[in-house]
């Protein structure tokens, strides 16, 4: 379920951030509900998955992807080109995250625990 938050953090902030420049400064309504109401989807989601995923591992995926969505959505609606160093670069931010998939360790974590509640596998002490 995690990854599953990860890309609802990822499709509502692409769709925030490519809203934000049709609100033309905060002065169209609908685009400007649509980053508002993104944004706050996006981060509910990534709070969500950073509960299981590493906060470095789950950001560098977040950005590195949503990095390359919003270019290429900014491409699709709105005309945007980039440069062949920029489509380099981009490709390379993909490769990280790739090799962090496959290759580390630090894929996923064990849920916080509430305060007062023991380790799993400690006895609690009781108070006499």
């Amino acid at each position: 379920m995690p990854y599953v938050y990860l890309a609802i953090a990822i499709v509502t902030e692409v769709a925030a951030t490519a809203a934000l420049r049709a609100s033309n400064g905060f002065t169209r309504p609908l685009p400007s509900l649509v980053v508002v109401v993104g944004y706050v989807i996006c981060f509910i989601a990534l709070a969500l998955c950073v509960r299981r995923i590493p906060i470095g591992v789950a950001y560098g995926i977040w950005s590195g992807v949503g990095l390359v969505l919003i270019t290429i959505a900014a491409w699709w609606l709105y005309g945007q080109r980039v440069d062949a160093p920029a489509i380099v670069g981009m490709g390379l931010i993909l490769a990280g995250v790739i090799v962090i998939q496959l290759f580390s360790n630090t894929k996923s974590v064990e849920p916080p625990q509430e305060r007062g509640t023991p380790p799993a596998g400690a006895a609690a002490i009781e108070d006499p």
